[in-house]
C-alpha cells in the first residue's frame, strides 16, 4: 500500500521528455558522472553514453540491451582522449608471423571455428617415429593438410580472417601463418567464444564451423581493417562496415588500471541511465527531494488511515529519510538542519526543493539540473519493499552445511 503511494507521488512529480530531446538526457547522464572521480570528464562520456545507447535501440521500441555496447578498454592518453568507433575493435594486435598484412582495404570479413592446424588424436597417445622417411612423410601431410585448408579459405575470398580461440589444441600454427601471409590474408587469432555473436551481429558475419562450410554470401564486408597504435599497445579497427547491426564500440583512454576501471564503472552507469530513460521518457529531481515529498505525503496519508496500517506507513515514511539524511551526511554538511529545512520547503509545497551539496544548502533541483529517470526510483522503491515483505515472511531459518 506505502509502495503504490509512492510510485503515485513519484509519477506526480516527474516530467516528460521527448524521444528526440538529446540535450536533456546528456544533462540526465552528466548528473550520474557528476558524483564520480571522474566528474570533471563529463561533459565528454555523457555524451558518448546516449549515442552508443541510440545506436543500440530498435526504433519504435523500447528496447536496449547493453551487450551490444562494447566497451575496450586502452592503456595510455588521458579519459579525454576517449572516443565512440564507428565500426569494431579489437583489443589485440594482428598477427605479423611471415610479415602478415596489417592493413587491409575493401575488407572481405570470415570468422571461423575450426583449427587450421594438424588433427590430434582423441585421447592423449604419444607416437614414435624412429625412421627419418617417416617422420618427413608426416611433415609433408601435415603441410600438403593445412596448405589444402588455406587454399579453401583463399577460394572463398576471405581476405580477413577471424579464428575462434581453442581449448582443444592451437587453433592455427605457424606454418599455417606463414602460407596465410603469402596470400595476403590478415590474421586475428583468439576470438573469444563470448565475443561471436557481437561480431556477427556488427559485421554480418556468419560463423563457419568446418572448412565445408566457407562461403562467400557468410563474409561480412567493410571499407578497412586496419591495426593502430592506441596509448601504449596496438588495437585492430574495422571501420565503414556495410550493413552494420545495431551495435556499438567505444573506446576508454586512461593512464593507468586502476583510472580504467572507474571509468569504465563509471560510464557503464550512465549507459543505464540512459538506458532507463528509453525504457521510460519520464525525469524526477534529485539530490533527496523525491524521497522528502514521499516521506511528507505518506505522513498526511497515514493519518487518513488507523490501526496497524496507520502505523506501517509511518514508519515506512520514515525510513525514506534516511537517504537524505545520509546525503547531507556524506556532503559534509549538517543533516538535522538540512533535513529540517527540507521538510518544511515540502510541506510549504515547493516539491523541487532538495540538497544541493556544492552550495551547501537547500535549491530547486530542476534549477540546478539534477535530475535522474524515474524509473530509477519507482523500480529502488518497488524492489526494496518487495525484499523486505520476502524477509519478513520467514518464519524460520533453517541451518544447511
Amino acid at each position: 500500500m506505502a509502495a503504490d503511494k509512492c510510485v503515485e507521488v513519484l509519477d506526480s512529480m516527474a516530467k516528460p521528455i521527448a524521444e528526440d530531446d538529446y540535450d536533456m538526457m546528456v544533462k540526465i547522464c552528466s548528473t550520474s558522472l557528476n558524483s564520480k572521480v571522474i566528474s570533471g570528464h563529463s561533459n565528454n562520456l555523457a555524451p558518448m553514453a546516449v549515442d552508443a545507447v541510440q545506436a543500440v535501440t530498435t526504433p519504435g521500441t523500447t528496447y536496449v540491451d547493453l551487450d551490444d555496447i562494447k566497451v575496450i578498454k586502452c592503456y595510455g592518453g588521458t579519459i579525454d582522449d576517449s572516443e565512440r568507433i564507428d565500426g569494431i575493435v579489437f583489443p589485440k594486435k594482428a598477427s605479423h608471423f611471415a610479415d602478415g598484412p596489417t592493413r587491409i582495404k575493401d575488407a572481405k570479413i570470415g570468422l571461423i571455428q575450426f583449427c587450421i592446424s594438424p588433427p590430434k588424436t582423441d585421447m592423449e597417445n604419444n607416437v614414435v617415429v624412429s625412421d627419418y622417411g617417416h617422420m618427413d612423410r608426416i611433415l609433408r601431410e601435415e603441410k600438403a593438410y593445412i596448405l589444402k585448408i588455406v587454399k579453401e579459405i583463399k577460394k572463398s575470398g576471405i581476405n580477413v580472417l577471424l579464428i575462434q580461440k581453442s581449448i582443444l589444441r592451437t587453433a592455427v600454427n605457424d606454418l599455417a601463418l606463414h602460407f596465410l601471409a603469402k596470400l595476403k590474408i590478415m590474421v586475428i587469432r583468439d576470438i573469444e567464444r563470448d565475443d561471436i555473436e557481437f561480431i556477427s551481429k556488427a559485421t554480418g558475419c556468419v560463423p563457419m564451423a568446418s572448412v565445408d562450410a566457407l562461403h562467400p554470401e557468410k563474409l561480412g564486408h567493410a571499407a578497412e581493417v586496419a591495426e593502430v597504435t592506441v596509448g601504449t599497445g596496438k588495437v585492430v579497427k574495422v571501420t565503414g562496415i556495410e550493413n552494420m547491426g545495431r551495435v556499438a564500440t567505444v573506446l576508454l583512454r586512461g593512464s593507468n588500471k586502476m583510472l580504467l576501471d572507474e571509468v569504465e564503472r563509471s560510464f557503464h552507469d550512465a549507459l543505464c541511465v540512459a538506458r532507463c530513460l528509453v525504457k521510460k521518457r519520464f525525469l524526477i529531481c534529485g539530490g533527496g527531494a523525491p524521497e522528502v515529498e514521499m516521506a511528507v505525503q505518506l505522513e498526511q496519508y497515514a493519518k487518513t488511515l488507523e490501526g496497524q496500517e496507520s502505523y506501517c506507513i509511518r514508519r515506512f515514511a520514515e525510513a525514506l529519510e534516511i537517504i537524505p539524511y545520509t546525503l547531507a551526511e556524506n556532503a559534509g554538511l549538517q543533516p538535522m538542519e538540512i533535513v529540517t529545512d527540507l521538510r518544511n520547503k515540502h510541506v510549504q509545497g515547493m516539491r523541487h526543493m532538495g540538497i544541493n551539496v556544492r552550495k551547501g544548502c537547500v535549491t530547486d533541483m530542476m534549477e540546478e539540473d539534477v535530475v535522474q529517470p524515474l524509473l530509477v526510483d519507482t523500480s529502488a522503491i518497488s524492489l526494496a519493499t518487495e525484499a523486505c515483505r520476502a524477509i519478513l515472511k520467514i518464519d524460520d531459518i533453517v541451518p544447511t552445511r
